[in-house]
């Protein structure tokens, strides 16, 4: 539905399907990109800054919001340093903001994730933290000045699916900013079960770059994402606590 528009920053877009590039082959970017629909993807700093071979902003196309992420900060003070950056480098003032101290599960820290966030937007920067599924960090966010919340379904890589959903829906239901489902998702089916709780838009990375088509399973997402908006939009039907209901009358055959 061309009136059915993410908004983010004060800016539209079309497409609610963010596609991640850290894991791709860099000559695979811009068949992806044509294949979901992508109008944002994001980056690593570090692999813009790249001078040498494989500079990943050679093939993203021309007309898409790039997103680039604080990956590799472990605080507060490191995210904000990186963004700095990512501006200097000319990919604009959209940043995702992504603190990570733990190793082992990589769960982002929410603490200093608020912390960066506040800053950022003083400095009018458009904030995207990612961020672990927890109502009241979401809140702090949001007061913050973040453009939206992208918590996670499950951990970053791990393709395990929405392991977080019942916070996820919390978020969805309290929070008065879009909704991004990252990390985790590893399924188009889960994509589209995601906007069928009402999320915002999704962002997929791991489960694309993995994939044995990486276009075709771009194009799978896509389709996914489309459909479970447009059944949120429809408002899903009633769920029969117990017993049945048939969909055609009893009465009126053979016996009557």
């Amino acid at each position: 539905m061309k009136d059915d528009k993410l908004i983010l920053g004060g800016q539209e877009f079309q497409s609610r399907f963010i596609l991640g590039s850290g894991k791709y082959n860099v000559e695979l970017i811009q068949a992806a990109v044509e294949q979901a629909g992508a109008e944002i993807i994001t980056l690593a700093v570090r692999r813009a800054n790249s001078s040498g071979e494989g500079n990943i902003l050679d093939y993203i196309p021309e007309g898409v919001t790039l997103l680039p992420n604080t990956s590799g900060a472990r605080t507060a003070e490191e995210a904000v340093r990186i963004a700095h950056l990512s501006r200097e480098l000319g990919c604009g003032n959209f940043v995702k903001v992504e603190i990570i101290r733990d190793t082992r599960y990589l769960l982002p820290d929410n603490t200093e994730t608020v912390k960066a966030t506040e800053q950022l937007t003083k400095e009018g920067f458009v904030v995207l933290p990612y961020m672990y599924p927890d109502l009241n960090t979401a809140r702090d966010l949001q007061q913050a000045g973040a453009a939206a919340v992208m918590p996670l379904a499950s951990p970053i890589g791990s393709n395990k699916g929405l392991e977080t959903r019942a916070f996820i829906q919390i978020l969805i239901d309290e929070i008065d900013l879009p909704v991004i489902v990252d990390a985790g998702i590893g399924r188009p089916s889960q994509a589209c079960e995601v906007m069928e709780m009402g999320a915002a838009a999704v962002m997929a990375n791991t489960a694309i770059a993995t994939a044995g088509n990486i276009p075709r399973m771009a194009a799978a997402f896509r389709k996914a994402i489309e459909a479970g908006r447009d059944a949120y939009l429809s408002g899903l039907g009633r769920v029969r606590q117990s017993g049945g209901e048939s969909s055609s009358p009893l009465t009126g055959f053979l016996r009557d």
